[in-house]
């Protein structure tokens, strides 16, 4: 896969110590593998591996969430709302990248994440939300995703463009921490050098599918990489807002998607993993 990225990407022997990092705890207490129906419908679909059940070291969390846009009631549980945006083709393309250029044991599909499914999200502690700016937590699920992040987990808000989506956005996560400011991220912040060094990151866009192919344009003004800390300084939040990150994944393999910027929103995906799994 990823024709365009072959000439570039090297294996990373630095990540070999993560090879004995253990995430999980035992499989029985953990929601079994389930698929939903993507947003996006077939475009999105990704065959399943055929070694889809055996376990791995690191997990691809995706994160359900309902949605006002998108949804309606508890439609969000089946599948075909907003949190499924990019999914799962653009996880499976994550997982691909982390398999061949890092030494890292990955399971080969991703996991939904529902906040209400009890202790369930602390076993799966990187988690990734599409279409972020139509989340519309609840209380519950805003303290529960709170606990998850103090407690180490990390996560990464992609795909969402113009005021309103961001309007929207902000307000889950105030719910989430009500006193911890979001963030404008620099160049030098570690998450874009732990494995690949992504010197002007901040200043990068990465297109929608419909700009990159050139079928219009979204609404929206210049790139924020942005995010929240905890007390000790490590980022527990990225915001790639006027971004989609998770659309260059997905359409890794298609020539019409600037190869440039595949290659370096794969490169970003791999930094972003590996930081919530050493910070």
């Amino acid at each position: 896969m990823v024709w365009a990225v072959a000439t570039i990407f090297r294996t990373v022997s630095a990540i070999a110590l993560l090879g004995a990092i253990a995430i999980t705890a035992t499989a029985v207490a953990q929601r079994a593998f389930r698929e939903y129906p993507s947003f996006e419908g077939s475009v999105a679909e990704a065959p399943l591996p055929p070694d889809y059940l055996v376990p791995g070291e690191l997990v691809i969390g995706h994160m359900m969430f309902p949605d006002g846009r998108f949804g309606f009631g508890n439609q969000w549980k089946r599948g075909g709302t907003g949190w499924t945006d990019d999914y799962p083709k653009g996880d499976r393309a994550l997982i691909q990248m982390l398999q061949r250029f890092t030494r890292t044991h990955m399971r080969s599909v991703e996991q939904p994440v529902d906040l209400e499914d009890g202790d369930d999200a602390f076993y799966w502690p990187f988690l990734i939300a599409g279409l972020a700016g139509s989340m519309e937590l609840t209380d519950e699920q805003a303290a529960q995703l709170r606990e998850h992040l103090s407690r180490g987990g990390f996560l990464f808000c992609d795909s969402f463009f113009g005021e309103d989506s961001y309007r929207t956005f902000t307000e889950s996560m105030k719910r989430v921490f009500p006193e911890r400011p979001i963030i404008d991220l620099t160049d030098d912040h570690p998450i874009f050098h732990v494995i690949y060094d992504l010197p002007e990151m901040t200043k990068v866009a990465i297109p929608h599918v419909s700009e990159a192919f050139g079928y219009g344009r979204m609404r929206r003004g210049p790139p924020r990489w942005q995010g929240i800390e905890d007390d000790e300084g490590r980022l527990m939040v990225l915001i790639a807002y006027n971004n989609d990150v998770q659309d260059a994944w997905q359409w890794a393999d298609d020539p019409r998607y600037p190869h440039e910027l595949i290659n370096l929103a794969l490169r970003l995906g791999v930094n972003v993993a590996m930081y919530s799994m050493t910070h």
